[in-house]
């Protein structure tokens, strides 16, 4: 599903935030990604998802070169991957619904089928009943919920999470991994950036460590 080449990214002359990465994430996959602050995650995550390019090196998603595409390709890219950050992102003056179906209108699907989806998408979180809530009427182990109601709306191949439960209580932390799992188990594969080393112990799934840009396990 992920396939990474000699992949290096610089932002200056004295900052190297990867340096050759070479991994491969299988379809159907669920993979921890790993490491200190500033070891890389977030950015190999970015490269991934084409919101930057590598300075050097190939990254292929579902067999496809993700550094060679154009520009206007790079929507139907992100129609097949899902992405659930850190502190949500969720549009605070619009509905938990409306904020689900962002997605799909902006792919300019029809307003009936943007709320069936949307509204399918938060069922299958266990948050439909709260649907015409605002995000910050919810507690933050919710808003996370709706993030990846988000995410999976248009049903990815690929989950990628960067923190996904850095702002959240263990017990709130290990509901929204159980919710992983279970995108997993239909089928999606999932990567999780995280420095969670109790959560990576009990989840017992494959470990990518990055340690100053470098994989240097898994």
């Amino acid at each position: 599903m992920i396939q990474a080449f000699h992949v290096y990214k610089q932002y200056d002359r004295e900052s190297m935030a990867l340096s050759d990465i070479t991994l491969h994430v299988a379809k159907g996959d669920f993979c921890f990604l790993t490491g200190p602050s500033g070891a890389g995650k977030t950015t190999f995550l970015k490269l991934v998802f084409r919101e930057e390019l590598p300075s050097q090196g190939q990254i292929l998603v579902g067999g496809r070169n993700i550094t060679a595409i154009p520009q206007g390709q790079i929507p139907e890219l992100r129609r097949s991957v899902g992405v659930v950050f850190q502190d949500f992102k969720l549009l605070k003056r619009k509905t938990i619904l409306e904020n689900v179906a962002f997605v799909p209108r902006i792919l300019g699907v029809p307003a009936r089928e943007q709320k069936r989806r949307a509204f399918a998408s938060l069922r299958s979180v266990g948050l439909h009943h709260k649907m015409h809530a605002y995000p910050l009427q919810l507690s933050g182990g919710e808003q996370q919920r709706v993030a990846i109601a988000r995410a999976l709306i248009n049903e990815p191949m690929l989950l990628l999470a960067d923190e996904p439960t850095g702002n959240l209580d263990p017990e709130m932390a290990q509901e929204i991994m159980r919710l992983f799992l279970e995108v997993n188990a239909r089928g999606t594969t999932v990567l999780v950036a995280t420095h969670d080393r109790d959560m990576i112990q009990r989840m017992g799934k494959r470990v990518i460590a990055l340690d100053r840009g470098r994989v240097v396990s898994g």
